[in-house]
């Protein structure tokens, strides 16, 4: 086991474009980091630079103590677990997961003992006799992370690996993924676009957008202190609500009227004119439930038409639409292309508890938790009520770069 540094790394092509744009995050041993974002934003780039197949244009790689910058990938001593398996169909799974060992001319019974470790660890031990071909798509990627584990490597190293999965085998195997890094405590590398995968796996996630990391921070850190709007829309599900705001003294004018923000919150978005204020889904709630819970006050309630009522059973979404001036329209657009097309509406989407008798077409009155509320610059997209000592590290360039 090591840990992995990366100090400023840039990875450029033939055309100059910077996939992986000045990037440097520190690893540490045994820890499971993420590297997450939408389409392009280099995160596969970057794991591929860790390996070793592709090359680094400028920057330092370190596994350990070793600068591994021109080392070949089989000279690192990692083991990477692809998202297409790669195995050997003609190849039972015995030997699939000894193929490495094979390679490396390790004794038969050194063999045989790493395998079967192996395939105790994975559930796999009955299925060594059989084909790739005959096994579910979860079995097949276990048998591809019993290959990277016999090899005894300092790291692992994931490229999606469950996005081929349906969606409840793409439960299950993070689960066994998650307790396979615990029991065997080897530093682990995990690229994902899914954000549920990047918030349930990972000690640290790094969130990339355009080849920039935008934030290192642990998942609780992303969700509750993200650092621009970009973060703050791409992490959540259903996404962060973003609304055009205006500060006045203790008070935000929001477009169903306003509310009062805690004093600090105020004070950091002072003089700064027109706002975006992000809040989440479930930080709302009936307000006459609400008040039957102790939450609900005056200052932090108002009333809006609702659009569309969805109940769940345990809970109900309510749709509020709303109007927005241009200036925050076109970051919201801009917000839906950095997304992936996610899209950024004019409404506003509350978590309400089941028991609302809120319907649709109606007034309704609703209570909103003002103390969770961000407030974003417009024009950098940067959190101006962020709590920076519990929002990990957020680069410069991630706020200096963000679109106007």
């Amino acid at each position: 086991m090591a840990s992995i540094t990366l100090s400023n790394i840039v990875k450029r092509y033939g055309d100059g474009f910077p996939a992986v744009n000045d990037v440097s995050i520190d690893i540490a041993d045994g820890e499971f980091m993420i590297l997450v974002g939408p389409s392009g934003c280099g995160k596969s780039t970057l794991l591929r630079m860790i390996v070793g197949l592709e090359d680094i244009t400028s920057g330092d790689m370190k596994i350990g103590d070793r600068r591994v910058n021109d080392l070949a990938p089989r000279d690192r001593n990692l083991a990477m677990v692809f998202q297409n398996y790669a195995l050997y169909p003609h190849l039972t799974v015995y030997e699939n997961i000894a193929f490495p060992l094979r390679l490396a001319k390790k004794p038969d019974d050194e063999v045989d003992r790493l395998v079967r470790d192996a395939a105790g660890t994975l559930e796999l031990t009955e299925h060594l006799d059989r084909k790739p071909g005959n096994l579910s798509g979860g079995q097949r990627q276990r048998v591809a992370m019993g290959r990277a584990i016999v090899r005894q490597a300092d790291a692992f190293l994931f490229d999606e690996p469950l996005s081929n999965l349906d969606a409840k085998l793409r439960g299950q195997m993070r689960t066994e993924i998650a307790r396979l890094q615990k029991r065997l405590g080897i530093t682990t590398v995990y690229v994902t676009h899914d954000q549920t995968e990047a918030m349930t796996l990972g000690t640290r996630v790094a969130v990339l957008k355009k080849g920039l990391l935008q934030q290192l921070a642990t998942p609780r850190e992303l969700y509750e202190n993200p650092g621009n709007l970009f973060v703050a829309g791409f992490i959540g599900s259903p996404p962060m609500n973003f609304l055009p705001a205006e500060v006045s003294g203790n008070r935000v004018k929001l477009p169903f009227g306003e509310v009062e923000i805690p004093a600090e919150k105020a004070k950091a978005a002072e003089g700064k004119g027109l706002l975006i204020a992000g809040i989440r889904p479930e930080n709302f709630e009936d307000a006459s439930l609400a008040a039957g819970k102790g939450e609900s006050n005056g200052s932090s309630t108002f009333r809006a038409p609702v659009d569309v009522v969805e109940w769940l059973g345990n809970e109900t979404y309510a749709y509020i639409p709303f109007e927005a001036p241009p200036e925050v329209e076109a970051q919201l657009r801009q917000l839906e292309q950095d997304l992936d097309g996610e899209a950024m509406r004019t409404q506003l989407v509350i978590s309400l508890d089941g028991a609302s008798r809120i319907t649709e077409g109606s007034e309704a009155e609703i209570w909103m938790d003002a103390s969770k509320l961000h407030l974003f610059d417009p024009s950098t997209g940067e959190n101006l009520t962020v709590d920076k000592e519990h929002a990990g590290t957020i680069p410069q360039k991630a706020v200096a770069a963000a679109p106007a």
